[in-house]
């Protein structure tokens, strides 16, 4: 029998539904629960095949725990080893090589040390960085925004240099990226199952959260989401993220992909609404099914990204 588990905080409709939805499968060879943890000893298997994981980023021991799974055989959705090691700058410079329009972004240091640092700890940054240069290359309005995160947590949207340096002086210890501001007319959420199914969503970064998936939306044109699919999975494949989100915005009708390192994406049925639940609750089903059958105990069934592999592939040669 093998099973599949779902690893999980806060959220409360999407875990249930995808659990329920699995079982109602009513196969022989596959179960799907809850995950249950009452010890972890290293180097020993847990008892899933298959886990998707929707709380890691923020409980460090849940993420520990997931490495040591992976190590033992279980595909763990995200994989833990890559979502630990990726970030956001990343994620744009590797889509300059997709061949993904992103805004032009620039990466900058902490406004203040980091803890057991001095200046000395700095002395290969030259002072001052080159504002001209960094604010000639971005231009205003522009967004600021720490290189690692979500959930619109330290997000500033500025106008000026002076807004820009009062900002900096907020941001503590924090590592900070500054980016270009894509003025759309067109803006959509994606989500993308197993690297292959995507389900675009048109919607509005301006509203409330509970407002932001645009309901009756109006018709888009079919070439342009033929671009945005193209480039969530351009994304998705390079990154190896088997449940992610990806945001465009469309200025002069060029998708701009703002943000898509987001491997716990919501999921909950108050804010994606009923049909977007449904679609998400039924990819995902369809994956952790797929995920069991092809599961080979005791090796690696992890996904990884194009990116990876390619390093992997030239060691070898």
């Amino acid at each position: 029998m093998k099973k599949i588990g779902i690893l999980f905080g806060q959220e409360n409709t999407f875990p249930q539904a995808f659990v329920d939805r699995i079982n109602s499968h009513k196969r022989n060879d596959i179960i799907a629960e809850i995950v249950k943890i009452n010890k972890v000893i290293q180097g020993e298997p847990c008892e899933y095949d298959v886990i998707i994981d929707r709380i890691s980023q923020d409980v460090p021991f849940y993420r520990s725990y997931l490495k040591n799974a992976a190590l033992n055989g279980t595909a763990v959705i995200n994989n833990p080893f890559w979502w630990s090691a990726d970030e956001k700058f990343f994620n744009n410079a590797l889509a300059t090589k997709l061949k993904v329009k992103v805004p032009k972004t620039v990466l900058l240091p902490s406004n203040q040390h980091p803890p057991d640092t001095t200046s000395n700890s700095f002395r290969n940054l030259s002072y001052p960085l080159d504002w001209e240069g960094i604010f000639s290359y971005i231009g205003f309005p522009a967004y600021f925004k720490p290189f690692s995160g979500g959930g619109w947590k330290n997000v500033y949207r500025l106008n000026n240099e002076d807004e820009f340096f009062k900002a900096y002086s907020e941001t503590g210890q924090l590592v900070m990226m500054l980016q270009e501001e894509i003025i759309f007319t067109e803006y959509f959420r994606c989500y993308c199952i197993d690297r292959k199914e995507v389900h675009i969503m048109q919607y509005d970064p301006r509203l409330p959260h509970h407002l932001r998936y645009v309901r009756g939306a109006m018709e888009v044109e079919k070439k342009l989401l033929k671009k945005i699919k193209e480039g969530v999975l351009k994304l998705n494949i390079g990154l190896g993220y088997d449940f992610n989100t990806v945001e465009f915005a469309v200025r002069d009708g060029v998708p701009y992909a703002i943000d898509f390192c987001n491997p716990a994406p919501d999921a909950d049925v108050k804010s994606v609404g009923e049909d977007n639940f449904e679609w998400i609750v039924n990819a995902s089903t369809r994956m952790a099914i797929s995920k069991a059958e092809s599961h080979i105990p005791g090796k690696n069934n992890l996904t990884w990204g194009t990116f990876v592999n390619s390093f992997v592939k030239n060691e070898n040669l």
